[in-house]
C-alpha cells in the first residue's frame, strides 16, 4: 500500500472518529471550569494591584478631562 493511501486511510479514520464524539466529558468540563476560575483570580490579581490600578486610573481620568 503507497503512503499516500494509508495516509488517507488514518485521515478518513480520525475524522470519522471526530465525528462520533459527541462532546466534552464531565472530566474536560471540570478541567476547562477550574482553568477559566484560575485565569480569573489571575487576571483580579493584576488589576487589583496598585501598579496597574494608578494606571487605569490615570487614563480614565485623562479620558474625564479631555476637552470636546
Amino acid at each position: 500500500m503507497r503512503f499516500g493511501k494509508r495516509l488517507g486511510a488514518w485521515w478518513r479514520s480520525r475524522r470519522d472518529a471526530a465525528r462520533r464524539d459527541a462532546g466534552m466529558s464531565t472530566t474536560e468540563y471540570a478541567m476547562g471550569t477550574i482553568a477559566a476560575a484560575a485565569f480569573a483570580a489571575v487576571l483580579y490579581k493584576v488589576l487589583t494591584s496598585g501598579t496597574v490600578s494608578k494606571a487605569l486610573e490615570s487614563v480614565i481620568g485623562k479620558a474625564l478631562d479631555a476637552p470636546f
